[in-house]
């Protein structure tokens, strides 16, 4: 694939962000495109997802309560992506808040250790996801399905957000090899997660994607402030939070 490859799609566009995205086997040989397949995060979210709501459909088939329906999808959403997402937030909480300048924040985020508020970070979101998913899945098993998928797609596509709108925090990673996404991708993503957003939750999937935008907003302004652009740590954080919100919003 050509470096100058200025397509708004690809066929191996999905394959590339799956790859990016999650720790399935998938075969890809166009990352040369980088984020120029932002528009594929959510479909790759979609599939993630789906693979969680699949697992969550058989637990409950086999006779488990909501609570362990949760927790089974909750883990193979976890497992799917090598815990990628859960490791940003981590180190984004320990970086953003343990810190007094730029400089150290992102030394902190690079550290493999974890501190105090990534330990924190990381059990609220746990619980976050856990509950809602309980709740959803113990109103009905359409109600928790939808939740998982809108959640999934719609998480996704605000990390390509971010990715168009900031510029990168540090002049190496995974986030700067994939490049700045073109705004047409995102849009193109955006649209795609709108309409499954539609078709899962119908009105509450405009609230949805309300809350998704706002959180999203929210993360990127922090990250803007605090390290002045955005890393793979900062996109990790980005998809906690929008899937939290968005599970919430479904509940209420």
């Amino acid at each position: 694939m050509a470096e100058n490859d200025t397509a708004l799609i690809r066929a191996g566009d999905i394959p590339l962000a799956l790859s990016l995205l999650s720790r399935l086997p998938v075969r890809c040989t166009c990352f040369a495109r980088g984020a120029r397949a932002a528009w594929a995060y959510p479909l790759a979210g979609l599939v993630i997802g789906g693979l969680a709501a699949l697992g969550g459909l058989v637990a409950l088939w086999c006779g488990l309560p909501a609570p362990l329906v949760a927790l089974v999808v909750l883990t193979l959403g976890i497992v799917s992506t090598g815990a990628m997402h859960e490791d940003g937030l981590a180190d984004s909480a320990d970086g953003l808040w343990g810190g007094w300048t730029q400089q150290r924040r992102l030394e902190i985020m690079r550290d493999s250790h974890i501190g105090s508020y990534g330990v924190i970070a990381l059990c609220l979101s746990l619980a976050a996801r856990g509950i809602t998913l309980w709740l959803l899945f113990a109103q009905s098993p359409a109600a928790g399905v939808a939740g998982v998928l809108v959640a999934a797609t719609l998480s996704r596509a605000a990390m390509a957000g971010v990715m168009a709108a900031l510029p990168h925090a540090r002049a190496d990673g995974l986030s700067h090899s994939q490049g700045r996404a073109p705004m047409a991708a995102v849009l193109l993503g955006l649209g795609v997660t709108i309409g499954v957003a539609l078709i899962l939750a119908g009105g509450a999937g405009l609230w949805a994607v309300l809350w998704a935008g706002l959180v999203t907003v929210a993360v990127a302004a922090l990250a803007r402030a605090r390290i002045g652009g955005q890393t793979g740590d900062i996109l990790g954080a980005t998809q906690q939070m929008v899937e939290i919100a968005v599970l919430v919003s479904l509940l209420a």
